[in-house]
Order: C-alpha cells, then structure tokens, then sequence
C-alpha cells in the first residue's frame, strides 16, 4: 500500500486523500510542485503550487515590508566640559531634531589631557545637556565613564 496524502490546491481548498503517486502525477498534470505543510500531520498535507511563482509573492512581500520599516539609529552630539552657552544651545537643538526623527541619542563628554583632574565641570555640563532635553527624551544609561569620556545614552519619549 502506497503512502496517503491529504492534498489541497492553490486556494487551500482540500481536493482530497490521494496516494502519493496519484498526487504526483496529478501535479504534472497541472504543472504545479507538490508542497509539504504540515508533514506531522495524519495524513500528511501537501499544497499543489508553482513554487517559483510563491518564492516570488513572498520575496515581494518581504520587500514592500522592508519599505516601510524605519531605520532608526544611535547619533551622538559631543560636548566638552568647557563648553560655550551659543556652542551648547546648538548641541541642543540638534539632540532635539534627532530625538525627533526617533533617533536614539549618544551623549559624549570627552576630557582631553588634564582636563579629567575636574571631572565635576564635565558632570555639570552632562546634567545641564539632560536637563535640556527632559521633555523630548528619556535617560537609558545615567552617565558613566567609557575611559576618559563620558557618556549618556537618551531615546525619545513616545508622544
């Protein structure tokens, strides 16, 4: 006795339990691949489709969601601890565009040679950056040290 199959066409309608040799040649016939979907299944299912023309629907697919996914990123500002009130407002406005477009956003307060001796004037400045931007974004990572600089990490605040 020859292995049954439950067949189902393109649509998903069930034509039937056919021996494996009947839906083969019932296949050719149509020129269509016999499909397996569920071969657990008692009997097992398979699909009659031009399986060129289903990878080719789901490669569409896979693209068109593709189109519409955002890409969002990290983008970094970078300040210094002596930094001048125009240079930081603009520092600022641009963290708030980026938040904006849904960018997550890298806060870096590099120190350069001694600078690192007052370490509070970088702190000072990190905390006026993040009190700034407390209406457009939400702290992920308080300040931390990443060798001689410091960093925050922010990402915007669903509104």
């Amino acid at each position: 006795m020859a292995p049954r199959i439950r067949v189902l066409d393109e649509t998903g309608k069930q034509i039937g339990i056919l021996e494996k040799v009947e839906a083969l040649r019932k296949a050719q016939a149509e020129d269509k691949d016999l499909v397996e979907i569920a071969p657990k299944a008692n009997p097992p299912v398979v699909k009659l489709i031009d399986f060129k023309k289903f990878k080719y629907l789901e490669a569409k697919k896979e693209r068109e969601s593709r189109k519409n996914v955002k890409k969002v990123g990290v983008k970094e500002i970078r300040l210094s601890p002596y930094i001048g009130e125009h240079d930081f407002q603009t520092r600022i406005n641009q963290a708030v565009d980026f938040l904006k477009n849904g960018n997550q956003l890298k806060i870096s307060l590099p120190f350069r040679g001694r600078e690192i001796v007052h370490k509070e004037f970088g702190m000072n400045t990190m905390n006026r950056a993040l009190d700034s931007l407390k209406n457009h974004s939400k702290v992920v990572k308080q300040p931390y040290f990443e060798g001689k600089v410091l960093v925050s990490i922010l990402t915007p605040v669903k509104i």
